[in-house]
């Protein structure tokens, strides 16, 4: 068996850590792979103005630890000698290819079609996220394209790490995938003017400012939930939020409800959601009771794990009623069982380890379990990658996608509640997130599943408006008649303030 060869070639003025994590990324998941760097000339360095403000926004952000940007010292590096290399990947900004031997496969990374950082740089300062593209050199094709999310990124510096992570993903999904590649066409380019350093700089140096203001005065986010009986069509089938009036579950003020799951259960029926108290910053699974008029009681918890937790995906299977709730900071995906519905559940086991997943949504197709999820290594957003794993059973073991990842794209990635079986289709909610977390609800109808492919088509785009107020709307769900969303409000931490604006919103 011929091994893979592998040669990332990189500016000598310019290697950063993400070289180096794409080295480490792809010797854990090539490790029969020979892997080396090679230093060629170029010109992909920073000018010295980004180079301070990349240091300046380090000092104010007191942050230590390295950053995909910084400048790093690559082992194993050679210095312009030719390697019988079968795979390069170019991360120069150079204008032809890389000199080489053989017949070997050249990936070259292009922020908004153009190779070379320098280029995401510019998209970031002019307040755009740079489209994503790997090129195959040999044949001019596209053969994985990109779309990162900057909904955590802290300035430049973070918008470049979340541009490196993903550019990572689509270069491990180029070289994991199995087939031919792919070409696809090219991804668009940002539309926004350039801007310079300076005016960057202040321009965020007021909004970090504005931001610290705004969280000291408000909790933010606030989600609350929001609830209707429809004996009618719903969201999957209008596309929209028309119908019966949509009501909003009663207000804790000091902690927000979100991700919420219906279901009818033993002749019960109840919503499951996430409530997090502000103050401590941590989700715990409740539940609120339902009648034929609406609410019973008041909402109780159900699931406190020592880590965070949310979006309590609910799954029945082979008579018994599972939970499978959103804990990535555990670093595993844990189901459970209840044993006494609604109050008791109890875990008996884990469908994933070793991963950092949120959102799993599990649904039934073609004789086979498959999972959703968006995953992420420790730097990114948390909404933009999208994992596929299935398996015969519930309980696994469960199996990784060919493509690793499905999907890079901060718009169409993360799933937004339960996949829905309509008319011989499935349908899957999926959050839009390309202008900040949860902002937009699409619908997306998946046109290919199996264990080697995967595509969706986007039929419908959902914002809150006048049929639910709000700046975010990112949960839809449906059990019978009851159905639900959910979506971020204004709330001041002053309770009067509070009060009034609670009016204003609900009007």
């Amino acid at each position: 068996m011929t091994t893979m060869r592998i040669e990332i070639v990189v500016d000598q003025r310019a290697p950063r850590v993400w070289h180096q994590r794409l080295q480490d990324r792809l010797a854990r998941a090539l490790p029969d792979a020979a892997i080396r760097f090679r230093q060629a000339e170029g010109t992909a360095a920073f000018p010295p103005m980004i180079d301070h403000l990349l240091r300046l926004e380090r000092a104010l952000n007191r942050n230590p630890r390295p950053r995909l940007c910084d400048s790093a010292r690559l082992p194993e590096t050679g210095t312009g000698e030719e390697l019988d290399a079968s795979i390069i990947i170019d991360c120069t900004n150079r204008e032809g290819p890389v000199p080489h031997l053989g017949d070997a496969m050249i990936l070259r990374p292009l922020y908004d079609g153009q190779p070379g950082e320098l280029a995401a740089a510019a998209a970031l300062l002019a307040g755009c996220c740079p489209n994503l593209s790997l090129e195959n050199m040999r044949s001019g094709g596209i053969v994985a394209t990109g779309l990162p999310s900057l909904e955590i990124a802290d300035g430049l510096t973070g918008g470049l790490e979340a541009v490196a992570s993903r550019m990572i993903y689509l270069i491990e999904r180029a070289l994991l995938s199995r087939g031919p590649m792919p070409e696809l066409p090219p991804a668009p380019q940002s539309t926004c003017a350039p801007r310079g350093v300076a005016g960057y700089f202040l321009r965020s140096l007021a909004h970090h400012c504005a931001r610290r203001i705004y969280h000291l005065c408000c909790y933010s986010p606030h989600w609350r939930i929001g609830w209707r009986f429809n004996d009618g069509p719903g969201v999957i089938e209008t596309g929209d939020l028309s119908g019966p009036a949509w009501r909003p579950l009663a207000d804790l003020g000091d902690a927000f409800a979100a991700d919420p799951f219906p279901i009818e259960w033993r002749g019960k029926s109840y919503i499951f959601f996430e409530q997090l108290e502000h103050r401590i910053d941590k989700g715990k699974i409740f539940a609120q009771e339902f009648d034929a008029s609406g609410p019973i009681g008041a909402p109780f918890l159900v699931l406190e794990e020592p880590w965070h937790l949310s979006y309590p995906f609910l799954i029945e299977h082979d008579g018994t009623l599972y939970m499978i709730p959103e804990a990535s900071l555990s670093g595993a995906l844990s189901i459970y069982q209840c044993v006494e519905f609604p109050r008791k559940w109890e875990c008996v086991g884990q469908l994933l380890t070793g991963i950092e997943a949120a959102d799993a949504t599990v649904f039934q197709h073609a004789g086979r379990f498959w999972m959703t999820s968006v995953i992420r290594d420790g730097v990114g957003g948390y909404s933009d990658v999208l994992a596929i794993h299935h398996a015969t059973t519930l309980f696994g073991p469960w199996t990784e996608h060919a493509l690793r990842p499905a999907l890079v794209d901060s718009r169409f990635a993360r799933p937004a509640g339960a996949v829905v079986a309509r008319n011989g289709e499935l349908w899957r909610p999926v959050q839009d997130c390309s202008t900040g977390y949860g902002k937009r609800l699409a619908l997306a109808r998946i046109d290919v599943l199996d264990p080697e492919n995967f595509s969706q088509t986007i039929e419908h785009v959902i914002s809150p408006g006048s049929q639910w107020r709000g700046d975010r709307l990112h949960t839809l769900n449906r059990w019978g008649r009851l159905e639900c969303i959910d979506g971020a409000i204004f709330t001041p931490k002053n309770r009067t303030l509070r009060r009034v604006s609670n009016i204003v919103v609900d009007r």
